[in-house]
């Protein structure tokens, strides 16, 4: 099957969508499948099956930022990429996200897949709830990656979906070597910005103790004002963006890792990573980290947005060998569960449904 796989987001910034595009990507071809990705690039491609539509913009979604690209030599890529590839069938990620994706929904012939990722209030469903309603009828087939994006795109396109977690390929965080530690460590790697909640987890370092290290990766909106406010502490070791290799490093190498969001969260995707790199982990007590993690079975769950709390479970986790031994192999469990080969074979059986219709 020739497939092409659609992301509006660029594939050279790290995020959620764009790993499971590639990550899907990968498992499909090992299926033997020829797949193709098209998706925005600001840099050379990520991939050698990507096929680049050009740079991105930054554009504010959803408490955070998306790197789309939604400007007309974007869309001519699209168009240009659909016509020569001669795709039998089309899997977009997040349909209506302005840019390749609505491109692809409006002018490719073969039969379309979509998946939809994100959760909470779209002002775009809101403003062109009706227009999007039609559009969507063009797909064959409609999947979400947890409940909450389920609740949203079904609420404002009405229709029947399919409920698939997001997958995590197994082989790239398994194994390897572990990134070296003097002290216990706790690792963070996220956006700096307001949800992802890296500023309580800065204000629980204060009621941990001085051996505790703290390993903060990434960048954002906050990174400057957080790095001033917090800077004084020796603990904090800041590592700014780093390579898919040395994340996997340190999250094998980390003794906890530690999501603290407070919002905006569709499917805790890096929880999933940790679990399958070996990591003990503890989350803040979202819908979206509960659709990955189960509290006391593969993590501990601290109450949103309560440093003190959080540095109780942090505590809890790194002084308790058997606890951490406990969640690490539960975690190792929900990773296999949850792995991309599964996710691809289901969506295998998915393409060959809408190529039937």
């Amino acid at each position: 099957m020739r497939v092409g796989l659609v992301c509006p987001y660029s594939l050279t910034i790290p995020g959620g969508v764009q790993g499971q595009v590639l990550g899907l990507a990968r498992s499909l071809r090992r299926l033997g499948h020829e797949v193709r990705v098209l998706g925005p690039c600001d840099g050379p491609p990520p991939d050698a099956g990507v096929t680049p539509l050009g740079r991105s913009v930054p554009a504010a979604a959803n408490g955070s930022v998306a790197p789309l690209a939604p400007d007309p030599s974007a869309q001519l890529r699209t168009i240009r990429a659909l016509r020569d590839e001669g795709f039998e069938l089309v899997h977009l990620h997040e349909p209506f996200a302005p840019g390749p994706c609505m491109t692809t929904l409006l002018f490719a012939d073969a039969p379309s897949v979509g998946t939809f990722h994100a959760a909470g209030e779209s002002a775009g469903y809101r403003v062109m709830g009706w227009a999007m309603r039609r559009m969507a009828r063009k797909l064959n087939r409609r999947c979400a990656v947890s409940p909450d994006a389920l609740n949203l795109a079904q609420d404002a396109l009405g229709g029947e979906f399919e409920l698939l977690f997001n997958g995590v390929e197994l082989d790239r965080f398994a194994g390897g070597e572990a990134y070296p530690i003097e002290a216990p460590t706790v690792f963070f790697l996220g956006r700096h910005e307001p949800r992802k909640g890296l500023s309580v987890l800065l204000d629980a370092m204060a009621y941990l103790p001085q051996d505790v290290r703290l390993w903060v990766g990434g960048e954002g909106p906050q990174s400057a004002a957080l790095r001033q406010r917090f800077g004084g502490d020796s603990r904090i070791e800041w590592l700014g963006r780093i390579s898919d290799e040395e994340r996997n490093a340190r999250l094998r190498g980390c003794t906890v890792y530690c999501s603290p969001s407070v919002r905006g969260e569709s499917f805790g995707m890096v929880l999933l990573e940790a679990m399958a790199a070996g990591c003990a982990l503890v989350a803040s007590d979202l819908t979206g980290h509960r659709n990955v993690a189960t509290d006391g079975v593969d993590a501990l769950l601290a109450p949103v947005g309560d440093a003190v709390g959080l540095a109780k479970a942090l505590q809890r986790v790194l002084d308790d060998d058997l606890l951490r031994s406990n969640l690490v192999a539960g975690g190792k469990r929900r990773a296999e569960a949850l792995s991309m080969g599964s996710l691809a074979s289901r969506y295998v059986e998915i393409y060959r449904s809408a190529l039937a219709d």
